[in-house]
């Protein structure tokens, strides 16, 4: 069954394991019943003697950790899925302004204790140094002050949120989502094409001066944050909140540099065939998505179950394992795939910290997109059914660069079936669109992420000076579409982009995985077996491991030079070729 999430199916799935520790009755929005067990954590630590009694310690506070987490991801979870929902807002906002700010300083107080520990060094090292290392960065960065600062920065986000999920506008006689607008974008009547593209961009229109007012407001909070922490820039204090131990800013603008010696070429070579295909003299905004042989949109499904239905079968295929957690999320109603009014824009994964299981969300209009979109979300919940056995749980989550491996291989590697979806021809055609779309995400993916560092690294800009930089970058990275008539909606499309409202740098790291990806299904187009097995192994390790030590458990390398990008385009390139 695919339904729109609710609290009730939330609160029937159990608990993974007995708590051993906090017991089960506590209610994790209750800070007089939650802050006792903080207390008892800290007066333990000193009493540790040995390293299993420290180990043991660990394991406690993950637990207690886990309870509050899941706390704050059903609330999330509710939230997003109804926008409109004014006690799920309301329930969301208690745990950001309520929970959140009092556990910040507790967890610190717990994570300085871990590190000063007399025992930590008998730990194994090669068990724990990747806890320690992050732990430390933690440490390092936490000011108390900068909590309410961190909780108002939350709330922008929510509010960016509910603002996407209420825009909508008539289209055909008929209230539609922009999720749903975006069908009309596939017609092959240039004119509604157009027109469908003008009424959602107006839209958006209506509420950029809010937006921008929005961002810069994030900006400045965001700027004060990193100085209380002692740093210079919003974007060094930014890589080491996220655990950027491996690459470095520099790392970053060299994939930029990257992108456009070794992927722009290409991009540019399907956007002419495109263009002649079509037989315009220039492509315009809306010609992006149609099928340049003039063939109808493809429209693998109508329901949101039969979309489920058809990814089981495809996973079924790849692996029988696979294909059961899937379907087991099914029955538990962990899926919320269907676009409705209300609903925030977007998709993702949600891992239940108790239950240890996962949750789907996305906003489904019947495109092949939504395919690819459902498979990259299993890819994630992949990765939380592997670590489901891991008893200390920091390491049941791996960092974004690799979870986004695990989604984004999945994609790739569900894209040999779709002919579940569709006929012979249709499935290589979509094939084909799958495979152009990933070349074409690398130039957004370095646009976003320029974008971001031009923006905190000129923390004082005025928003003429953000627009022309943004503007800069669509030159750079956007290849030969002509934008005449359409300026705003040129210098506003990072509006859409929610990671940079709500989720600051994160997004070079599908840039940085879709590589690692991209290694698997070169891999698997060998031997699919091998790389499946590879790929699972990989997941399994979750967080315990640095990232290179994942990529290369993979069957990867962690690696985002020209020297990696060049081979995997030429591969590309080559299976384009064979589904022309």
């Amino acid at each position: 069954m695919v339904k729109a999430m609710d609290a009730k199916t939330l609160e029937q799935l159990p608990p993974y394991a007995r708590r051993r520790f906090v017991p089960a009755e506590t209610p994790m929005n209750d800070w007089a019943r939650i802050e006792p067990w903080f207390d008892r954590l800290e007066a333990r630590a000193s009493a540790c003697r040995e390293p299993k009694a420290l180990e043991d310690w660990l394991l406690d506070w993950g637990e207690l950790r886990a309870a509050l987490d899941e706390a704050a991801s059903r609330r999330y979870i509710l939230m997003t899925c109804h926008t409109d929902d004014a006690q799920a807002e309301k329930d969301y906002l208690f745990f950001v302004e309520q929970i959140e700010p009092k556990l910040k300083p507790r967890q610190f107080r717990l994570e300085e204790l871990f590190l000063a520990h007399p025992w930590r060094s008998s730990l194994p090292p090669s068990r724990y140094q990747v806890f320690a290392r992050q732990t430390q960065a933690r440490v390092e960065i936490f000011r108390e002050a900068n909590i309410p600062l961190e909780t108002e920065e939350s709330k922008l986000g929510q509010q960016y949120q509910k603002r996407c999920g209420a825009m909508s506008v008539t289209f055909q006689g008929q209230e539609k989502t922009l999720p749903q607008m975006e069908r009309f974008q596939e017609e092959t009547d240039r004119g509604v094409r157009q027109k469908a593209w003008e009424l959602t961009a107006q839209r958006r229109l209506r509420d950029a001066d809010t937006l921008e007012k929005q961002f810069e407001e994030m900006i400045r909070l965001r700027a004060q944050i990193a100085a209380n922490a002692g740093f210079k820039s919003y974007t060094e204090y930014c890589f080491r909140a996220k655990g950027r131990f491996d690459y470095t800013p520099e790392d970053c603008l060299r994939f930029h540099e990257a992108v456009e010696q070794e992927v722009m070429p290409l991009v540019r070579e399907l956007q002419a065939m495109r263009r002649r295909k079509l037989g315009l003299s220039m492509l315009r905004p809306w010609d992006l998505a149609v099928d340049p042989d003039g063939l109808p949109p493809l429209r693998p499904f109508t329901e949101a179950a039969q979309l489920a239905q058809g990814v089981s079968s495809i996973l079924d295929r790849v692996d029988g394992g696979l294909a059961w957690q899937f379907n087991r999320m099914r029955e538990l109603g962990l899926l919320d795939l269907a676009n409705r009014k209300g609903k925030a824009p977007g998709g993702y994964q949600s891992t239940l910290a108790e239950a240890r299981l996962p949750f789907i969300f996305m906003n489904a209009v019947g495109m092949q997109r939504d395919v690819e979109t459902l498979l990259h979300e299993a890819g994630h919940a992949f990765h939380a059914w592997a670590t489901q056995i891991e008893p200390f749980y920091p390491y049941r989550e791996a960092p974004i660069e690799f979870c986004e491996v695990a989604s984004m291989s999945m994609e790739l590697i569900g894209n040999e079936f779709l002919d579940v979806f569709y006929s012979g021809p249709e499935a290589r055609r979509a094939r084909r669109d799958h495979l152009e779309g990933v070349l074409e995400i690398f130039p957004w993916i370095a646009t976003v992420d320029a974008f971001q560092h031009w923006v905190y690294a000129h923390p004082a800009h005025t928003q003429a000076e953000r627009r022309n930089a943004w503007l800069a970058l669509m030159d750079r990275f956007g290849g030969e579409v002509d934008w005449s008539g359409y300026g705003d909606s040129r210098a506003t499309r990072w509006h859409r982009q929610l990671h940079i409202f709500i989720h600051p740098f994160y997004y070079i790291e599908y840039g940085i995985a879709q590589l690692g990806a991209l290694q698997v299904w070169v891999n698997a187009r060998r031997d699919r077996p091998g790389a499946l097995r590879a790929y699972q192994q990989a997941l399994a390790l979750g967080g315990s491991r640095p990232l290179p030590e994942l990529f290369t458990a993979a069957g990867g390398r962690f690696d985002f030079s020209a020297a990696t990008i060049r081979p995997l385009m030429a591969a590309i390139r080559k299976e384009l070729e064979t589904l022309e």
